[in-house]
């Protein structure tokens, strides 16, 4: 009877324990099994708030050097961006064992941190991309001031700087080949915009070199910070496997117990009859 209306009343869902924790009822096993989620939440919170305490000064940091955009790195941005995508991680745990409280009370202050901290996370991303907005307008006008820098001396330049490479190539040779000495000066001065040309080339190849790297450093820092918390999940996974398994080892053992006793009960009660039925055969035979 008991295990028929444990079948029919299962308690299993946070919901009805806290219905019974409220009226005071004594709580089954199945809600008592709940109770450590309060530590969890307590350490998640804790986490979430560290987490949210150095992402904050990350940012003050990267504000504070935001006079000049352009020294700020890819590594320096994608570094807090990886930070970012942990506290989401942690904030999302910390709501799903907010949802496993039992006091109501407990439960609805768990909800406005949990909201708290999403507003934080998105005024974070916000600030991310703004910086990133601002890194990528400096690097642009910057690189655009330097290119016009160094052709300031050449009348009508144009926004290609390899847009008359060839005029000015055949420009030169042809007054070189009208005069001699003219043409000699001339063509020096080709010879010093094709040398300007190629360092410039060789200069934003280098930039955009250095720009990549940076970019691969972020990644490769946003993937070991993912690594990580895969690991962390993997390993509370293997606990819970383990335990899985170790209860049904228990349940196995148990079961076998039982159909050990039962089989021995079987063999005691037709021994018994047996016994029962010579007994009156013996009564009958003899007392006759």
């Amino acid at each position: 009877m008991k295990a028929a209306a444990g079948m029919a009343h299962p308690v299993s869902t946070p919901a009805l324990c806290s219905v019974l924790h409220q009226h005071g009822w004594s709580l089954p096993e199945r809600c008592t099994k709940l109770r450590p989620a309060n530590k969890l939440q307590n350490v998640q919170y804790n986490s979430a708030l560290r987490q949210s305490k150095a992402i904050r000064n990350d940012l003050e940091k990267l504000s504070s050097s935001a006079a000049q955009p352009a020294a700020l790195t890819p590594a320096e941005i994608g570094n807090v961006s990886a930070s970012l995508a942990s506290f989401s991680k942690t904030v999302d745990e910390y709501n799903n064992l907010a949802r496993q409280e039992l006091v109501q009370k407990k439960q609805e202050e768990a909800f406005e941190r949990v909201k708290r901290f999403r507003d934080d996370l998105s005024d974070f991303k916000s600030q991310i991309e703004s910086l990133k907005k601002a890194r990528e307008d400096a690097v642009h006008s910057n690189n655009r001031g330097e290119l016009l820098g160094r052709r300031a001396y050449v009348t009508a330049t144009p926004e290609n700087p390899y847009a008359n490479v060839n005029k000015s190539s055949s420009s030169f040779h042809s007054r070189g080949a009208s005069t001699g000495q003219a043409g000699s000066g001339l063509s020096m001065g080709g010879n010093d915009v094709t040398r300007e040309q190629h360092a410039l080339r060789e200069q934003n190849f280098f930039a955009n070199t250095n720009s990549a790297l940076d970019e691969y450093i972020a990644r490769g820092q946003a993937v070991l910070g993912d690594l990580g918390t895969q690991r962390e999940m993997l390993k509370n996974t293997q606990k819970r496997l383990y335990s899985v398994g170790n209860t049904l080892g228990i349940s196995g053992d148990t079961i076998r117990m039982i159909e050990r006793r039962a089989k021995e009960d079987k063999w005691i009660f037709w021994a018994g009859v047996i016994i029962f039925f010579l007994f009156c055969w013996a009564c009958i035979h003899f007392l006759r």
